[in-house]
């Protein structure tokens, strides 16, 4: 659907506001830095939308008509709102706070654990966190960077890989006393299972086996959602490794085989390319890299 602006002639406008300030075709042509023949021409158009002379042109002269004085200020208001809200933005993207759109699991699990370091050392930076899973329009919200996980391919945008990702066996160490360690090619049929379409327990099944136990395996949208369960003893879960390592740690849930899954997808560091002369950009970047280079890679390895 055609909205009002479509046919409203906004470079005619700025046109006039120049004519009317130097009351001069060729003085207007030299400040905005165009020929007097496109001036003359961007005029028209404006009269003719308008419907009404703006302008009177009595051989050098030219004078502004009612019409036009009427329509002047407020071109001048509006133009200078626009002039404000570009100058705003600029400031907005160069001092004001620092605005990531992340997934949520990985903002919980992996980034704020860390967050006291970046802090730290640049305490003048106002993070904030905008969680979703859908690629960022940088055009339409105020987002400078995007972490993103997936197979790298954001058009246009400036990508780098941030983190690799790998899938590892998990459970409470109660449910693992229980039934034992889940190694690669078990009987999956045999224990309680958590499941999601991501990580799902396909990747660690025999074939053919998956119809064996699909059935009675509760299903959970959110990687977070997996782990928690997983705490509470509700089953295994095949987890990422960069999601939960820090429960590891913790050991509130364990290594529930020897294997180590490499996965497809990884999480990538999105943003403009524009965005990279940012100074905030550049600082967040330089710390989440890092961040990324210290964090521990699981120990061993396997080929899917």
């Amino acid at each position: 659907m055609a909205s009002a602006y479509d046919r409203l002639p906004l470079g005619a406008l700025r046109v006039f506001e120049a004519v009317a300030s130097h009351l001069s075709f060729s003085a207007a042509a030299d400040a905005l830095n165009v020929t007097p023949a496109a001036v003359s021409q961007q005029i028209k158009t404006l009269e003719t939308y308008v419907q009404v002379p703006l302008f009177r042109r009595t051989g050098r002269r030219v004078e502004i008509t009612a019409e036009g004085l009427e329509l002047l200020p407020s071109v001048r208001a509006g133009l200078d709102r626009l002039e404000s809200a570009v100058q705003q933005l600029k400031r907005y993207r160069r001092a004001g706070p620092m605005q990531v759109s992340l997934i949520v699991s990985f903002l919980q699990m992996w980034l704020l654990p860390r967050l006291r370091s970046f802090r730290r050392k640049f305490p003048d930076i106002d993070l904030r966190f905008h969680t979703s899973r859908e690629m960022v329009d940088f055009s339409r919200t105020e987002n400078h960077v995007a972490i993103r996980f997936g197979r790298g391919h954001y058009a246009n945008l400036h990508v780098e890989k941030l983190l690799d990702e790998w899938l590892v066996p998990v459970a409470s160490p109660e449910l693992i006393k229980q039934y034992g360690m889940i190694e690669r090619g078990a009987d999956l049929s045999k224990y309680p299972l958590l499941n999601s379409d991501t990580e799902s327990w396909s990747l660690w099944s025999r074939p053919n086996e998956e119809a064996a136990w699909r059935s009675g395996a509760p299903n959970i949208d959110d990687s977070a959602g997996i782990l928690a369960a997983a705490e509470e003893g509700l089953g295994f879960a095949l987890a990422r490794w960069t999601l939960v390592s820090r429960l590891l740690q913790r050991g509130t849930l364990r290594l529930a085989g020897k294997d180590v899954l490499p996965f497809e997808s990884a999480y990538y560091f999105v943003c403009p390319k524009p965005f990279l002369a940012l100074t905030k950009v550049t600082s967040f970047r330089e710390w989440i890299f890092a961040a990324a280079r210290d964090f521990p890679r699981p120990a061993e390895r396997i080929k899917a």
